[in-house]
């Protein structure tokens, strides 16, 4: 098992609008309310590239300083590690259509916003960040797949790192062959060592395929219909606060085994 210590968590999903606002409904203890969620230009940012952010930018960059904001570490210091199922699929959508009908002149903004990058650009520009930072995509694995690569990094180099994982619905016609049912963002940072601003143990361990632990009921449908939701089930364990395993799906014959405890 590979251990790591959480520090900050960030949340933005329909009716959850912040870690601090929803860990109550993901106890139970608060009735969950859906709603989608607000997403304000970072203030960040300067003033060109806040009006240029997508939808899927402002999720990355609201789950993430939130997450920094609790651990108390600098972002500009700070790894990253960015995951999403797909990338921005209104971009995708904008250019296409662009391009299959006359004339097809396309939007630089348009064209820089469409990478899968994007959102890691935008987050080095909004917090002067120069330590390193990957973007990946593993299909509705995503967040598995971004926290394998979170806790791999941290081991190897000893150093905090935050992943940040995202999704946003597609535009339709790709929604009818790439369904995403709605935004979520979740944000970690993440540290190999113990310290003052650690929440909770994290331990990771790759096993034979086990069925994925589910969310709390109301927000099951929810887990399974957005990739980046699928950390639901992690987030309930932190809401609650007590020792519990957790099982996330990880590519067709593996899952992922996380472990969590008090620090």
């Amino acid at each position: 098992m590979i251990d790591l210590f959480i520090e900050g968590i960030g949340l933005h999903g329909p009716g959850l609008e912040s870690w601090e606002a929803s860990a109550p409904v993901l106890r139970g203890e608060a009735p969950y309310q859906d709603a989608p969620p607000s997403l304000p230009a970072s203030p960040l940012l300067p003033a060109a590239e806040r009006r240029r952010a997508p939808k899927i930018v402002r999720l990355a960059l609201a789950a993430g300083t939130e997450a920094f904001c609790i651990s108390g570490r600098s972002p500009a210091e700070t790894a990253t590690i960015f995951t999403s199922s797909g990338g921005d699929g209104e971009t995708i959508h904008d250019i296409l259509s662009t391009l299959a009908t006359p004339p097809r002149e396309l939007s630089p903004t348009r064209f820089h916003n469409s990478v899968h990058n994007a959102a890691a650009g935008y987050w080095s520009i909004a917090t002067g960040a120069t330590a390193p930072s990957t973007s990946l995509c593993a299909h509705d694995d995503s967040f598995a797949a971004g926290l394998l690569e979170a806790a791999a990094q941290a081991t190897a180099t000893g150093q905090p790192v935050a992943l940040i994982a995202y999704d946003v619905p597609y535009p339709v016609p790709l929604a009818r062959v790439r369904p995403i049912g709605a935004v979520f963002g979740v944000a970690f940072v993440l540290s190999p060592i113990e310290g003052p601003a650690s929440i909770a143990r994290l331990s990771l361990a790759l096993q034979p395929y086990a069925a994925p632990s589910q969310a709390p009921a109301l927000l099951e449908p929810l887990r399974r219909a957005t990739p980046a939701a699928r950390s639901l089930p992690l987030l309930a364990a932190l809401a609650h606060g007590v020792e519990r395993s957790v099982t996330l799906g990880y590519l067709d014959d593996m899952s992922l085994l996380l472990h969590l405890s008090p620090p």
